[in-house]
């Protein structure tokens, strides 16, 4: 799969952008685990331009984490293309523009999900900020605003007139919010249209390694990103690409695995972002990361309330003590392959 002159692996396996999760301590232990493609959380046009403190900071990359794009959100067309000119500055290898975040607080004013309300508007602003770059111009989206309005072949036609790269398409809709199933049928119409030559990457319900095959071998599709399934969960990306590679589904990591990565992740986090912030947007991983564990509720207490990180990491430590030769087949279903 190519992205402009970026050249991925086969099958490639993206990290989807998500807000306050995908940041660079998280991306850092993803590709670790074997992710393919970084996108660092969406960043707010209006924000980047009034130079906001924390805009700037997520656009701040270094190698490890190539390729990696920029993803862009907002409702007025010469904001988005100013942002995407100081985005440049950060030298990412590509722009992503983000028209499929269905949060009330951003669809409701028209950005994210809500361009698909407006798709003259969507057009113009991307054709306006593959006008204003050099570097590769991709797209996430939905299927449409709702289930009365998809017309998300149609949308990517005029995408890809406007001179996008790649379409990553989430298979729901802005009212599905994330529930119900995604739409991979709606996903591969798209890719499997005559008049669409574009990389088509999934999202949606990968939870599994074999959700992966099936994307793939089924759907047809260039690439799939996967988003909530990793949080906590970052060896996901090493168990897809074995069952892709090997067809062999990995073991469950032990619990001892475990605590050294949520270690080594909180280290990251704290080293990023200082403490207690750092502290703070590490619980949802942390009590992500041994989900499904029997008798944990005391400990995930402590993980989730404690802001020293002296009494964190010494707790972790006790988790892998406690549990050091818990069965991992024993764990419940939704631990590690469910989401």
């Amino acid at each position: 799969m190519k992205i402009g002159p970026i050249v991925l692996p086969d099958q490639p396996l993206f990290l989807a952008p998500m807000e306050d999760v995908t940041d660079q301590p998280f991306r850092h232990i993803c590709k670790e685990y074997g992710s393919d493609v970084m996108i660092s959380e969406f960043i707010a046009s209006e924000g980047l331009i009034r130079d906001c403190e924390k805009s700037m900071k997520k656009m701040q990359i270094d190698g490890l984490e190539r390729p990696f794009g920029v993803q862009l959100y907002g409702t007025r067309i010469e904001a988005m293309v100013e942002a995407t000119k100081m985005a440049e500055a950060a030298r990412p290898d590509f722009i992503d523009l983000n028209f499929g975040c269905p949060a009330k607080k951003i669809a409701h004013k028209g950005a994210g999900a809500g361009m698909l309300q407006n798709i003259p508007r969507m057009i113009e602003m991307t054709r306006a900020v593959v006008e204003a770059t050099n570097l590769p111009v991709t797209v996430k989206t939905r299927l449409g605003w709702d289930h009365q309005s998809i017309r998300i072949v149609e949308i990517a036609q005029k995408l890809q007139d406007a001179g996008i790269q790649a379409l990553t398409i989430h298979g729901r809709t802005k009212a599905q919010m994330y529930q119900g199933r995604a739409d991979w049928e709606k996903i591969a119409e798209v890719k499997h249209h005559p008049d669409i030559s574009i990389p088509v990457v999934g999202n949606g319900d990968i939870t599994r390694p074999e959700d992966a095959g099936k994307a793939f071998d089924d759907y047809g599709v260039d690439g799939i990103m996967i988003g909530r399934a990793t949080v906590g969960k970052p060896w996901l990306f090493k168990a897809i690409r074995t069952y892709l590679d090997e067809g062999v589904l990995m073991e469950e990591p032990r619990v001892w695995e475990k605590v050294e990565v949520a270690k080594k992740h909180l280290e990251k986090s704290i080293e990023w972002k200082g403490t207690p912030r750092g502290i703070y947007e590490m619980r949802r991983h942390l009590s992500n990361y041994f989900k499904g564990l029997p008798h944990f509720k005391h400990l995930r207490t402590r993980l989730v309330t404690s802001l020293d990180p002296n009494e964190l990491f010494d707790t972790l430590d006790y988790i892998g003590e406690k549990y050091a030769d818990f069965d991992a087949s024993k764990l419940k279903s939704d631990s590690f392959f469910h989401y």
